[in-house]
């Protein structure tokens, strides 16, 4: 059986096997890490099929299904954070930064994009970070003794930082097409600062890319269809709608960590854009 070395995080090493059978714990997976260290074949993901070779990782969120068809022998880890793992993070009594790790994560929940399941990087040392962070984990796994807490709960904030930036960054790649890098940059450090408003002012953005204050809108604009104001809006509002949808967090503390005055001030922000209002839309998930 995979072993739990933090509540409610599963990690599982396969050494050169040629079946697998841990898939079945899908319906009680909120996230997960696929490493495949070594070997050959293809998963068959929502339908589709991606190929596996040595040193690929993917990533899965809620509701993804897979199956994996071996060719060769094949060496693997899984690191599977459990549905309930994120459940009203800001409450929680855990030391661990569940919060943080859910604001990576959501990053990832808010794209949504296909393609992205078998990760993607912008340079080769950062795939080598993280795989040299999940080997880490592995090591820690695989001991007879009590593993390092320290270590364990490092790797994987590493791990979910490093994902979650090369995620972005595929994603606003795909969305821009072929607009400049700049507004890459610049929607990069939007999604970033999200939680940080005082960063994300007209004039701010204009220092931090060096536009001028009076033209950064309009060259914004141009590019994405909107203006600063309503994208930041927007990707805000669709970050509620993640809270809503994977975590048992209070309206309160929703409208509060992304900035809006009160429950009500974001409830009825919600529903002059969504058309519906955050308790609605809350009891439609059920």
């Amino acid at each position: 059986m995979p072993r739990t070395i933090i509540e409610n995080i599963v990690i599982k090493h396969y050494e050169n096997e040629t079946y697998f059978d841990f898939c079945r714990y899908t319906s009680i997976r909120f996230f997960e890490i696929l490493y495949f260290e070594k070997g050959t074949g293809n998963l068959k993901i929502n339908g589709k099929t991606v190929p596996y070779t040595d040193n690929t990782v993917f990533v899965f969120i809620p509701d993804d299904i897979y199956t994996v068809n071996v060719d060769s022998a094949t060496t693997v880890t899984t690191i599977k954070f459990l549905k309930s793992f994120f459940n009203n993070p800001v409450n929680t009594t855990t030391t661990l930064p569940i919060n943080k790790w859910f604001r990576n994560i959501e990053g990832i929940l808010y794209n949504e994009i296909r393609q992205l399941r078998l990760l993607e990087f912008e340079e080769k040392f950062e795939k080598d970070n993280l795989t040299s962070l999940i080997k880490l984990l592995t090591k820690e796994y695989l001991k007879d003794v009590a593993y390092d807490a320290f270590v364990v709960e490092n790797s994987l904030s590493m791990s979910l930082h490093l994902i979650a930036r090369n995620m972005r960054v595929k994603a606003t790649n795909l969305v821009t097409k072929k607009t400049s890098s700049k507004i890459q940059d610049i929607i990069n450090y939007i999604q970033v600062n999200i939680y940080n408003p005082q960063t994300l002012s007209t004039k701010n953005l204009a220092e931090e890319f060096n536009i001028a204050d009076n033209y950064i809108s309009q060259y914004f604009k141009k590019s994405m269809g909107m203006s600063i104001k309503k994208y930041i809006l927007n990707y805000k509002l669709k970050l509620v709608e993640t809270r809503l949808k994977y975590t048992d967090m209070q309206f309160a503390e929703i409208a509060l960590e992304l900035g809006f005055t009160d429950a009500s001030h974001l409830n009825k922000t919600f529903l002059a854009y969504k058309g519906i209002t955050i308790g609605a839309f809350k009891e439609s998930l059920k």
